[in-house]
C-alpha cells in the first residue's frame, strides 16, 4: 500500500524552497559596503554593516598570510597580500579587513586565491587576549570555502 503522495508541484518547488533558505542564511556584505564614511576620527562603519551586525554573512576576499601554518584565524582582504600583515607598519596595513575567527583550526591558503567566508558580524574595537591583535570588524564561528 503506498503513502500519501505530493502533489508534482510540491515535489518540483522543494529543491528550490530549500536553496532559497540557504541563501537567506547569510547576507552577503561586501569590502564596498563596510564603511559609509571617512571622517576626521577615522572610518565609520555604514549603515547597511551596521544593520547587518550580529548576523551570519559572507564575505569573498583573500587570506592573508597568518602567524602560523594552521590557525583558528586569519585576516580577510580586499586584495591579496604577499606577506604577513602583523610583519607590516601601520601605514602599510590596508583599512579593509576583516578578521576571521574560525570554528577550528585550518589550512592557510595561497595568498591569491579567492575564498568566501560566513560568519556572524561583530563590530567594534577588541582586542584579541590571545595575540594582542585589535579588530574593529570580525566575523565569528565562521567557515570558509574556496571560490
Amino acid at each position: 500500500m503506498a503513502g500519501p503522495s505530493l502533489p508534482r508541484r510540491t515535489l518540483l518547488a522543494a529543491p528550490l524552497l530549500a536553496a532559497g533558505r540557504a541563501a537567506q542564511a547569510a547576507e552577503r556584505l561586501q569590502f564596498d559596503d563596510l564603511y559609509g564614511d571617512w571622517t576626521v576620527t577615522g572610518l565609520r562603519f555604514s549603515d547597511r554593516t551596521k544593520a547587518l551586525a550580529g548576523r551570519s554573512v559572507s564575505m569573498a576576499g583573500f587570506m592573508a598570510p597568518p602567524l602560523k601554518a594552521e590557525a583558528d584565524f586569519f585576516v580577510l582582504t580586499r586584495d591579496p597580500l604577499s606577506m604577513c600583515p602583523f610583519c607590516s607598519s601601520d601605514a602599510e596595513w590596508p583599512p579593509d579587513v576583516v578578521v576571521a575567527y574560525l570554528r577550528r583550526e585550518a589550512q592557510p591558503t595561497a595568498p591569491n586565491e579567492v575564498i568566501e567566508v560566513t560568519g556572524t558580524l561583530e563590530l567594534g574595537s577588541w582586542t584579541d587576549p590571545a595575540t594582542g591583535f585589535v579588530s574593529q570588524a570580525r566575523l565569528r564561528d565562521a567557515g570558509f570555502r574556496r571560490t
